[in-house]
């Protein structure tokens, strides 16, 4: 799946991954490739991003949105 990572000063990451773990605002949740649309609010925390070659990255974030539509996921961040 594409994953943008986008706050309103630059954009943080975007590529291909294979899964995305989210704080998200009821409850931690992963998405993996073809996950069902989404659109779900974040809280402060942790995104752990696990791109092809299995390398891991974390970005911190003090909330925000994602959508998930088409295998295509955007995180608006603050």
């Amino acid at each position: 799946m594409f994953l943008e990572i986008i706050t309103p000063d630059k954009k943080l990451f975007s590529g291909k991954v294979k899964s995305i773990k989210l704080p998200g605002a009821d409850g931690s949740f992963g998405m993996l490739n073809k996950h069902a649309p989404i659109i779900s609010s974040l809280k402060k925390g942790v995104v752990k991003v696990v791109d092809e070659n299995n390398v891991t990255e974390n970005f911190a974030i003090n909330g925000g949105v994602i959508e998930m539509v088409n295998n295509k996921a955007i995180l608006l961040a603050e």
